[in-house]
């Protein structure tokens, strides 16, 4: 167990990641996997709660199950510096991705020893930014910013559990007279009575200070030019698809092989399609089908039904929405040839996301007085960081992962560098202080 005792420290950051990368604060017993609304993820909110508290906050967890500590300003009426990231995980994850730059957060705060800043300070652990366990994600940042549709919360899991059922039985409960949690009983704040996007948009916040989102680099840029730490200009945009592909299912002995309608066969030519627009078109765009389930999945029957996902990136905006369009395009040509039927839905469309000029700088100027050489970079992955942007002004910190390896096990950063980030967010919060008019 991490001592709670011990000195603010990137150290103490990572050592706090390592405690919550096995049960119960996964879901899975082979490796790290905490799902949104899960036992894992309640657990790990526990967990973090003491946290936060031992570093001088209160304690809060919102209707959309977004833990939050409030460091109390001198002011305690002047808007937030929120600093945070994502508690959920991808399958088979790292240790790192998301609770460094809430653990990193904690530390800062606790770093402060007492001493108030002219405006209070929030460290958010958001429940679901990976989108692993519904599909849709950052569905909570977005709750928090203000952005989230109402139609974006009628989804099931792959288990057919609805997102209102799953948070209407989150074991996690806040006790209104006091700042700790108990995982005794079922959510007292929320409700299947409850209309699901109300819910979620009383997570809203009003006014917000900044946002300030430390953050592995899931790249291999910093290790390559021997640089701990980058500061993020921006992050790019995203387009995610849904696609069915629907044959006819047959036994696949009997069915002659021109006489198919194998979804399969088709979808794999769809995933071809995809891979073949994302090199003709180059740059920095990418395209992705990471997610695949065929129908009726037995070994002696032709697929008759093939879901699989399309995700879409570019830091052009307009270079991104081309291939997507083309793609799906192409896609339809590929069914309409096999006499397949398609369906296609768009099911998240994050547009580019610049940070903020005024605290780029102010972030750069703290990686010089640092000691640290200013290197400033383009985020291919999406962050919560992005939605966070539509309610202030937002800040980003990188920091050096071995190998650039993320979304693995072999995940690994050092305490090194977790500590210059540490030291860096400090002078950043100082600069911001010193540069704050109420």
């Amino acid at each position: 167990m991490v001592s709670g005792g011990a000195k603010p420290s990137g150290q103490r950051a990572v050592a706090r990641c390592d405690e919550l990368g096995v049960a119960p604060y996964s879901d899975s017993a082979d490796g790290l996997f905490r799902a949104y609304l899960t036992p894992a993820h309640a657990a790990s909110l526990e967990r973090l709660g003491g946290w936060m508290e031992e570093a001088g906050m209160a304690v809060r967890l919102d209707p959309a199950a977004n833990l939050i500590g409030r460091y109390e300003g001198s002011d305690p009426d002047a808007p937030a510096l929120l600093i945070g990231s994502h508690i959920d995980s991808v399958r088979d994850a790292g240790r790192y991705d998301g609770p460094l730059g809430i653990m990193l957060g904690i530390e800062a705060v606790a770093a402060l020893g007492g001493r108030q800043m002219p405006f209070p300070i929030e460290v958010i652990a958001f429940g679901d930014e990976e989108g692993s366990r519904f599909p849709a994600s950052m569905l909570c940042s977005r709750a928090i910013a203000g952005t989230l549709e109402a139609g974006a919360l009628e989804v099931a899991d792959r288990d057919g559990v609805g997102l209102v059922d799953a948070i209407s039985t989150f074991p996690v409960r806040v006790e209104r007279s006091r700042d700790t949690f108990s995982s005794d009983a079922p959510s007292q704040r929320v409700s299947t009575s409850l209309d699901t996007s109300r819910l979620f948009l009383s997570a809203r916040y009003k006014t917000a200070l900044a946002f300030l989102e430390p953050h592995i680099e899931q790249g291999p840029v910093l290790e390559a030019e021997g640089l701990a730490l980058g500061v993020v200009s921006g992050i790019a945009a995203q387009l995610r698809y849904q696609v069915r592909i629907t044959g006819k299912a047959g036994h696949a002995g009997t069915n002659a092989m021109h006489l198919r309608r194998d979804a399969l066969t088709g979808a794999a030519d769809a995933v071809l399609v995809v891979e073949r627009i994302a090199h003709e078109v180059g740059g920095d765009l990418v395209a992705t089908v990471g997610r695949m389930i065929v129908g009726p999945g037995a070994v002696n029957v032709v697929p008759g039904e093939v879901d699989f996902s399309i995700d879409v990136r570019s830091g052009i905006e307009t270079v991104r929405n081309a291939a997507a369009e083309r793609i799906v395009h192409e896609i339809g040509k590929v069914a309409q040839a096999r006499g397949l039927e398609l369906t296609v839905e768009q099911v998240q469309d994050l547009g580019a996301s610049p940070c903020d000029a005024k605290l780029t700088a102010m972030l750069e100027d703290a990686l010089v007085e640092s000691g640290h050489r200013v290197r400033t970079l383009v985020s291919g992955a999406g962050h919560d960081t992005m939605v966070m942007a539509s309610l202030c002004p937002t800040a980003m910190l990188f920091i050096r992962c071995e190998g650039g390896v993320s979304h693995n096990p072999a995940e690994a950063v050092t305490a090194d560098d977790a500590e210059a980030a540490l030291q860096v967010m400090r002078r950043f919060i100082d600069k911001l202080g010193a540069n704050y008019v109420g």
